[in-house]
């Protein structure tokens, strides 16, 4: 089977999933499916039958697509983990290289008394003649700030007092897109998020004096989320809410970059792209988003599937054997001489099979 193209029956399998209710009765309609429409349970009695498979066959067959997903899973696993544990190693240290950042001094700031320093000029002048700068005994010069009451001609007071308002946060995808924190995703009123293929990346802003994990509480479940920050006897919340899609608990994780932001590392639990992330929340065009795959994130196995397509385009160029047809054959043969078997110690015979490309997954 082609990459992809087992996506184009999720939603359908997806009904017969959540109708069923369970794994266990999901197989059953599978596997009835087979028995019922299929030739897959039926044996090869006699040389002249020309349906069904050897003995022991179909159930090697069963058995070689689990083992190959199971397989698969494994990967995924230890390549999320790895890839979870290299992001909190590169937070750790740049929240180390900004501890060891030296501080500069804070500039103290001196309140003048004007009357005191007119007094003081004043009585410097009547002294004598002021002398160079820098000398003993000089008179220093005072830059008077005006007096509380005086306002310069044409200034408005009341504008010049009136807070800044922050600014508005972006609406468009094209603006999020530009923003690494928003990549794929977007900037809300209390988090950012951005994500890829099977991940998503959430930052919530959390007040400068929470630098501990343990100010911070996050409770996390494969369909909700609630990040809060402790504050006295009670906590104050900061995002809560159910997600829009599941996730994997096991294979995510979070972490506080002290004084600036929690950061939630999402493992999805299907590989497709998200409109949102909480429920309610307004959706994403994901249509606008950039929903290419960079070929570094492109693993071993599915290097092989590229390597094994070319293979099978040159081989039907040549009308021989494709690699789905050569894996059957070989799986056949193993009951075609297996003991029992009414073909034993027979030529093995190729044609007599027609092998669709989804008769075996690699």
């Amino acid at each position: 089977m082609e990459p992809g193209a087992a996506e184009l029956y999720d939603q359908a399998l997806l009904g017969i999933l959540q109708h069923v209710g369970n794994v266990q009765d999901f197989l059953r309609v599978l596997f009835g499916f087979l028995y019922r429409k299929t030739d897959f349970y039926r044996l090869l009695r006699h040389p002249s039958d020309r349906m069904g498979f050897p003995p022991g066959a179909a159930q090697a067959l069963v058995l070689q697509v689990f083992q190959t997903f199971d397989r698969m899973a494994r990967q995924d696993d230890e390549k999320r983990r790895k890839e979870l544990e290299e992001k909190v190693r590169r937070k750790e240290e740049a929240a180390a290289a900004e501890e060891q950042e030296p501080v500069p001094a804070p500039v103290q700031e001196v309140e003048v008394n004007a009357p005191t320093a007119v007094a003081a000029a004043a009585a410097a002048a009547a002294d004598g003649p002021a002398e160079p700068p820098g000398q003993p005994g000089t008179a220093q010069e005072v830059a008077l700030a005006p007096q509380e009451d005086s306002e310069p001609p044409g200034s408005d007071t009341g504008a010049a007092q009136a807070p800044r308002e922050p600014p508005a946060p972006p609406k468009r995808q094209e603006q999020f897109q530009r923003n690494p924190d928003s990549y794929n995703g977007a900037v809300r009123e209390n988090y950012t998020w951005s994500q890829d293929y099977t991940d998503l990346e959430l930052k919530v802003p959390v007040p400068t004096h929470v630098v501990k994990g343990r100010q911070v509480s996050v409770a996390l479940s494969s369909s909700s989320i609630r990040v809060a920050v402790l504050e006295g006897q009670g906590e104050r919340v900061l995002m809560e809410g159910k997600f829009t899609h599941k996730v994997n608990t096991e294979s995510s994780l979070w972490s506080l970059e002290p004084g600036k932001c929690v950061l939630v590392s999402l493992n999805k639990v299907g590989e497709y792209w998200w409109s949102a992330v909480l429920e309610g929340e307004e959706p994403i065009d994901i249509d606008q988003i950039n929903k290419e795959r960079s070929m570094a994130t492109v693993d071993e196995e599915e290097h092989a599937v590229l390597d094994r397509l070319t293979f099978d385009y040159h081989q039907k160029l040549q009308g021989k054997p494709q690699s789905h047809e050569l894996k059957v054959h070989e799986m056949l043969k193993k009951g075609w001489d297996a003991e029992g078997s009414p073909f034993r110690g027979q030529r093995f015979d190729p044609a007599m099979f027609n092998i669709s490309p989804g008769a075996v997954q690699f």
